[in-house]
């Protein structure tokens, strides 16, 4: 199965989720940690900032509480674009769980990858991202100070906050968030820009 190249980051309630999604999505899968996004301030600026920029796709289970936390992500960004896509209610378990859920029903890691391929296809969420042919890498943020160095945290500090970022996010993190904002060029320019002041 090809890969679904997907610009807007996708919020999911768990790591199983995103494996699942990872398997034909190629893109920013953002995890709440289930209802752990209602104390995480870093997860909800993160999922802020994607919403403002490049939109955001919401795929919770089908559940009370996948309804609940996709309310509490609505109430959370004010501004920018979320696409809800809704998982089918398919009643089952999961294979790596003992009981199925309280309402028996299956979670998006349960539910089959081709019904969820299907799910975004039909939405038209698909094929958006233009291929980057030459990103930033682990050595475009080293040569530029922003790992490896002495100064670099304070250097990320700076860019993170120029780029209105969670000051927390990591180097891992913010090497694939550049990647979905700017081309190489762009991104070598703003850190030019960042140098001279």
């Amino acid at each position: 199965m090809e890969k679904l190249k997907i610009s807007r980051a996708i919020v999911v309630e768990g790591k199983y989720d995103k494996i699942k999604l990872s398997s034909f999505i190629d893109g920013v899968i953002i995890i709440t940690n289930g209802f752990g996004i209602y104390k995480d301030k870093e997860t909800a600026e993160l999922i802020r900032y994607y919403a403002k920029n490049n939109g955001i796709i919401v795929l919770t289970d089908s559940d009370t509480s996948g309804f609940k936390i996709r309310g509490h992500i609505k109430s959370i960004v004010p501004e920018g674009k979320i696409i809800n896509l809704y998982a089918p209610e398919i009643l089952g378990k999961e294979k790596r769980k003992a009981q199925p859920s309280k309402e028996g029903k299956l979670g998006v890691e349960g539910i089959n990858v081709h019904i969820l391929h299907e799910l975004f296809e039909k939405a038209g969420v698909e094929g958006k991202t233009v291929e980057n042919p030459d990103p930033v890498t682990k050595a475009d943020f080293y040569e530029l100070g922003l790992t490896g160095h002495k100064n670099s945290s304070d250097l990320r500090a700076v860019l993170l906050e120029k780029m209105g970022l969670p000051k927390l996010v990591s180097s891992k993190a913010l090497l694939e968030i550049v990647n979905s904002v700017y081309s190489k060029d762009e991104f070598y320019e703003l850190m030019m820009k960042i140098r001279e002041k």
